[in-house]
């Protein structure tokens, strides 16, 4: 069952600039990156473009804009409709941070964030959040207070939940791979293997998968019958797709979606509604880091560059069409024509 815990008010936000708390961060990503500024060209030629039926997603118009900059590790964007906010994790600040649209202003959301990582909405659009540091998945009531979901299976701690989404049923799902430890990070000492697990409405938990080598990244596709997952610990990376069968209780017929090939790093993405895989992209390279966009067949569409390796993503905005990219140092966004299989 789910465990009731004391209430943690976020902070009150502290107006920050754009670039505030830059510094040594911002600095280590070097100088050129540092002083990223957006593309005075339209198009924008960060947006490549890979295959021709990317273009009914792509806006001409539109450039890649930099919201905020000064994170040491910015993961697991989520979008909050509600508040019009962007929430994501700062995971070795310790920190969660709030992006106000209308404002476009950045704050602390949650300090210290028992260094958080991936984040999601269940289906009663509370906040879902995996921690590292209490080894457990956490959910934020409307009145601030925390409810753990899960921490342990069959009475050892969970490892280090990484990344997590809902699905209609009610059920929570997410990934806890064996990756530590991790002092950075704050990961322990696994207890047990990497696994995908699911947590009924009624608070039980099931391992899906202990075979996967590092899960990380995970989300369904539209019609959540398929769940995709990164592979982190393969070499070359890989995506694997597993259909969702016994009424979304169970995964089955496991296989590889995506070979990322030599050097690139896929780590976490979200679906749009036609079934497309965007995915966070990267290991250091101009020529891998940004997003890379995936048809349902696994075929290349775009590429979307960025200056920095790209984590995670998420679909926001009043029309689920803004992509939010969660970028090593900084979150970054771009308008699309493509709408979010979630509204978050």
């Amino acid at each position: 069952m789910h465990r009731h815990i004391d209430r943690q008010d976020p902070p009150k936000p502290t107006r920050r600039s754009l670039l505030a708390g830059a510094g040594a961060a911002v600095l280590a990503a070097g100088s050129a990156r540092a002083g990223w500024e957006p593309s005075l060209r339209i198009p924008d030629p960060s947006v490549k473009i890979l295959d021709d039926t990317f273009r009914k997603y792509w806006v001409f118009s539109a450039t890649v804009e930099r919201l905020y900059t000064g994170c040491r590790w910015a993961e697991g964007p989520v979008w909050m409709g509600d508040w019009r906010s962007l929430v994501w994790s700062d995971v070795t600040g310790n920190t969660m941070m709030r992006w106000d649209e209308v404002t476009g202003q950045a704050s602390a959301f949650r300090s210290p964030s028992n260094f958080s990582n991936g984040n999601s909405r269940d289906r009663q659009g509370r906040l879902i959040t995996c921690e590292h540091l209490l080894r457990r998945v956490t959910r934020t009531e409307v009145d601030g207070s925390l409810t753990v979901v899960a921490d342990k299976f069959e009475g050892k701690p969970l490892n280090s939940p990484n990344d997590i989404v809902s699905r209609s049923d009610g059920s929570i799902w997410f990934t806890d791979p064996a990756f530590g430890p991790n002092p950075a990070e704050r990961m322990s000492k696994p207890e047990l293997p990497g696994t995908v697990y699911r947590c009924a409405p009624d608070g039980k938990l099931t391992a899906l998968a202990t075979d996967i080598q590092g899960p990380n990244g995970l989300c369904f596709s539209p019609d959540e019958k398929i769940l995709y997952v990164v592979e982190g610990r393969t070499t070359p990376r890989q995506i694997r797709a597993f259909d969702v069968v016994d009424d979304g209780t169970r995964i089955a017929n496991s296989r590889v979606f995506i070979n990322a090939g030599a050097g690139a790093t896929p780590d976490g993405f979200r679906c749009d509604a036609d079934g497309n895989l965007w995915c966070g992209w990267g290991q250091g390279t101009d020529e891998l880091d940004g997003v890379r966009v995936f048809s349902p067949q696994g075929k290349p569409l775009a590429h979307i560059g960025l200056p920095e390796r790209c984590a995670n993503l998420c679909f926001g905005g009043i029309n689920h069409d803004r992509l939010f990219m969660a970028a090593t140092h900084s979150v970054y966004s771009l308008m699309t024509n493509a709408r979010g299989a979630t509204s978050w």
